[in-house]
Order: structure tokens, then sequence, then C-alpha cells
């Protein structure tokens, strides 16, 4: 089987590239409603926290909006336009702000609190759902967008819920308090002092979508630079044997020169923001110092409540930005969220069924099996084969004549279409996947090792081993030495999933992992593709001895590995062309002798 390959990110090593832009492409939910609704359900687990975050919110805005109108009694007061006790209204004003910045900080805590237990209960739930997936799924969907919804869309949820949503309902509390005060004090120099918000709103739209424009491009550019330096690394033998340098320089040089001109345009864009506002926001004030002295001579309004509008306007103008972003990151976060659940949403693989019957003797037959990945486009066709309890069936055949879906259709990792496959007469079918995968182990040519000690890796099939088993398994798989050259030996951890050994170590390392997890039934798919020949033939002699009491199906491509197979299947576009033991094969002249050929001994003699 063919499986789609992961699309590596090309931003994935660039700095800062996992920072939220405030500016970037804004997506969008296909649901919104529910989507909402099902984000609210993780909040209602939390009902006591976020009810407290609220509470903070409410009273630090309560606290923001009245801070003014002290300072405007104060000034009143030294002005003689009203009396009262001075001391006690700065006291009374120096208290109001400092509960209002113990309200920021307990609101950062609380919001940082909430943002994580939410995306802790989502993370749980999707990578729960991910290990229960069918084998189809995985094989049908990119894999970088699968890990995209567990790191970068939940990410995003964790930012706008610690960041963007108490901003969201502050910004809200305030704009209202805001304007409700301001009406009161003077509805006309309220009015007058709204005019700024209309110039705000044209102002960030204008810059934000010049903002967002150039940065999409930047993204783009960057995330193709670093494929360039990613492709030049990795295969930097290539890039030098052909003598590639300068051309491969050049590309760099382009690509950077297009980068360095859209992240001029970007940063310009972006940095007029903050003085654009800043101007409106002066205009703003004219506007309060002009009308406001008018209104105050006219006696209408006292200086102490102009000083309050200079600060009720910094504080109804701030909001409305803030918003203006939040909302963006919202909707993203909130399209993150619904990719999330998309994946949540996806059926369990069945696992449902009956035992397989405990029985030491393990006949596996293949009865008139069809399938396909694709419907029309049949990969097995009319598919029958007995493999005898324990004996070594080999599967050879051109690439793609669907040897590898046999053994997946035998794991249950796809269920087949028509006819039947048994285990000593039982229906695979109707076994539950669980208890027919214990009876198996498989070693493919992509090998898998785990970022754990090499003694846990040993013990992935088999948590019960002790360290005399997993040690004859090594010895069988000839790599027992490999404890003694690693720094911790058992102990030692095998870095990004085996980095730090040499890929033919990881196979041997995997096929001694199959010998400890002792199956009735063994699967070996190009097993020895990245090993030596004569450790190979070690090997082979040493899987002899595994077999001897093991029904075992082998896939191969180098038939010096299937020579000694009781039973070679060659197969053919799905069907079964030959079968017999190495010797009839050859002597049939037919598939197999031309595989046979064409290895080992030229196509015409």
């Amino acid at each position: 089987m063919n499986e789609p390959k992961d699309q590596k990110l090309a931003s994935r090593n660039m700095p800062g590239m996992n920072r939220p832009d405030r500016f970037a492409e804004v997506q969008h939910a296909e649901h919104l409603g529910a989507t909402l609704k099902r984000i609210f359900a993780y909040f209602a687990r939390e009902r006591a926290m976020v009810i407290g975050m609220l509470a903070v919110v409410i009273f630090g805005t309560l606290c923001s909006v009245y801070a003014p109108s002290l300072q405007s009694r104060a000034i009143d007061t030294i002005a003689g336009v009203r009396t009262g006790n001075l001391l006690g209204i700065v006291l009374l004003m120096l208290g109001v702000y400092l509960l209002h910045s113990l309200c920021q900080l307990l609101q950062g805590v609380v919001s940082a609190r909430l943002s994580q237990r939410v995306v802790k209960h989502m993370r749980e739930e999707l990578f729960a759902k991910l290990v229960d997936l069918p084998v189809r799924y995985l094989d049908t969907h990119s894999h970088g967008d699968v890990v995209s919804r567990m790191t970068n869309d939940i990410e995003n949820l964790s930012t706008t819920v610690s960041q963007s949503l108490p901003s969201l309902f502050s910004g809200v509390l305030t704009i209202i308090g805001t304007v409700a005060i301001m009406l009161w004090y003077c509805w006309q120099l309220a009015l007058l002092s709204y005019a700024t918000v209309l110039l705000t709103l044209l102002a960030t739209k204008f810059l934000s979508g010049r903002v967002r424009k150039f940065s999409r491009k930047r993204q783009q550019l960057l995330g193709q630079l670093n494929g360039t330096v990613e492709e030049m690394v990795s295969g930097y033998r290539t890039v030098v044997a052909y003598n590639r340098q300068a051309q491969t320089t050049e590309d760099f040089c382009q690509t950077a020169d297009s980068l360095t001109k859209v992240g001029i345009k970007t940063d310009i864009f972006s940095g007029v923001m903050g003085p654009v506002m800043n101007c409106i926001g002066n205009i703003g004030f004219v506007i309060i110092a002009a009308f406001g002295g008018y209104f105050s001579i006219h006696g209408l309004i006292s200086v102490g409540v102009i000083s309050a509008f200079i600060v009720y306007a910094k504080q109804f103008s701030r909001p409305i930005n803030e918003l203006a972003q939040v909302y963006g990151q919202l909707q993203t976060a909130i399209a993150g969220a619904e990719r999330v659940f998309t994946v949540l949403d996806e059926a369990d693989e069945d696992k449902a069924g009956e035992a397989l019957q405990d029985n030491e003797q393990k006949t596996v037959t293949f009865q008139n099996v069809n399938f396909s990945y694709e419907p029309g486009h049949p990969v097995i066709r009319d598919f029958s084969l007995t493999v005898p309890s324990g004996k070594k069936v080999a599967l050879v055949g051109a690439t793609g004549s669907g040897k590898t879906t046999i053994v997946n259709l035998l794991m249950r990792f796809y269920d087949i279409e028509s006819g039947t496959i048994r285990i000593n007469g039982q229906d695979i079918s109707q076994v539950s996947r669980d208890d027919l995968r214990k009876n198996m182990a498989i070693v493919l040519q992509d090998t898998v090792l785990f970022s754990d000690t090499l003694r846990q890796n040993m013990k992935y099939g088999n948590e019960a081993a002790t360290d005399e088993e997993i040690t004859a398994a090594m010895k069988m798989s000839r790599c027992d030495d490999l404890p003694r050259r690693l720094p911790q030996g058992w102990e030692s951890v095998l870095v990004n999933s085996g980095e730090n050994i040499s890929q033919g170590q990881r196979q041997l390392l995997a096929i001694a992992r199959a010998f400890v997890a002792d199956p009735k039934i063994l699967i070996l798919d190009e097993a020895t593709s990245n090993v030596d020949t004569r450790t190979e033939k070690a090997i082979q002699d040493a899987m002899q001895r595994v077999m001897q009491d093991r029904t075992s199906i082998v896939i191969a491509h180098r038939l010096s590995t299937i020579r000694d197979s009781d039973i070679i299947v060659v197969m053919d576009h799905g069907q079964i062309v030959e079968s017999g033991n190495h010797d009839q094969l050859l002597a049939q002249r037919g598939k197999y002798y031309e595989l046979y050929q064409t290895q080992y001994a030229g196509f015409a003699t």
C-alpha cells in the first residue's frame, strides 16, 4: 500500500513562527453556532473559575470607570468649585487604582489557569481519539495536518482564552461604562468626542488590511526560504556533487530579496498603526479641550469634568482598537476548535468482537478475498491462500501488487469487502481487533522506535518480558552488543525515535522487539532491507529458529531472504499468479523465475 507522505512544515524551525500574529489572515468556522456551543461545554466544566474571572473583570472595569470621576472631584475641590476632603478623595482614588491593578493581576492569573485547564481537557480528548482512530483515517489524511490540530489549533485557543477573552469582556464593559458616565456628565461633549471613533475604525480597517496582505505574503516567502535551506542542508551532498552551489545561492538570494521587500512593507504599515492611533487620540483630546473649555466658560461643566473626559476618551478608544484585533483572533481560534471537533467526531475503530480461540496452532486462511482502498479500484482480487500453522509463507511481487495490503487485512487495519479471512476456522471479522493483534507481531520496513529507554522499547509489545527474555531476543537478532555501546546501556534513551543509532541497528531492534512479544503469528514486511548481507544471513538463521513454531508471513523484494520459505506466493495486480517453494518456482520458469533472474543472473543466458 502506498501511504500518503507527510508534508513537512516549511516554517517549523523559523524563530517566531509560532507566535500569534494579530494581523494574520483570519480563519472562519463553517458552523459557528455549533462550535461555540461545544466550546462553552468545556468552560462549563470550569464554571467556578469562569465565574471568578468574570467577577474580577467586572470589578476591575468598575474601578477603571470610577477612578476618573474621583480625579474630577479632586480637581474641582482644588479649584474651589466644590467642597470636600481633598486628602480623603486622593486616598480613595489611590485605593481604587490599586484595586484596579490587583484585578488586572488576578485576571491574568485566573485566565491563564482557565485556558490551560480548558485546553488540557481538549488536548487529552483529542489524543485519546487519535489513538483510537481507524488506520484508514491516518492513511488518508496528512499527518502534518493532524499534528497541527493537536498543536497549533489548540494553542491558538489557549492564547485566545488567556488573552483575548478577558480583553473582550473588559473591553465591552469598559465601553458601556465609559459611554454611560460620559453621557451623564455632558452628553454634548460626549457626542463630540465620539467623532474620533469613526476615524479610529476607518484607520484600523485600512491599515490592518494592508498588514494582513503583506503578512500573508511574508509567511509564504518565509516558508519558501526555510524550505530552500532545509533542502540544501538535507541534500548537501547532492548539491555539491552536481556543482549546484551557485544556482542554489542565487535561488536563495532571490527569495530573500522578495522577503526583505515584503517584510519592509509589513513593518511599515504595522509600525504606522501606533502613531496613527495616537494622532487620532490627540485629535480627540483637542476636541475635548476646545469644546470642554467652551462649555466650562458657559457653566455647563467644570474643569474637573474636562480632565475626567480626557481620561474617559482614552479609555473609550483603547478597547475599540483591542476589540478589532480580538475579533480576528476569536474567529481564528473558533475555526481551530472546529478543526479539532472534526477529528473528535470521527468514528472510533470498532474493537468489539469475540476473543480469538486459544490454540497454539494458528492456521491462516484467505478465501476469495476482495478489497479496494477506493471504490472501483480493486487492489486485491479473489485472493485465496492457506498459511499452515508453524510454516513460513513468503509474498513476493512487483511494487503495488498488493503484498502489504494482505498484511493490513490480516491485522484488520482495513476490513475486506468480500470473502473471509479465518484463523483456525474462526472468522477474524468476528474477533475483536485488540485480541487479534495480541496474537501477532509485525516488523515494518519503516522502523518505528519511540523516544524512550532501550529497555522500554524492547518491552513495547510485552510489558511482562524479563531482562533475560529481552537479552535472548537481541542475541537472536544479532544486536545484543548494542547496550554495551550506548552510554547508559539499557537505560539509554533513543533520541528522536532512534536517531542516535544507525538505521540498521534500528531495524535489528525492531526485529528483536517482535521476538520479545512472542507472537503466535509473525509478520515481516521487508524487515531486513536496511542491514548488510552478512547481518541479513545471521538474522535469517535466527529467524528460522524463532519461526519454527510460529505461523509466519514474510514480504520481501530481496529474494535471498525468502529462499528457504515453505511456500512462496507470487502476486501480480492483487492476484496469486504462482505458488510453491523456491526450486519448484524456478523450474516453472514463470514470474518468479523472471524476478530471480533479474536480481541474480541477468535476463538472458
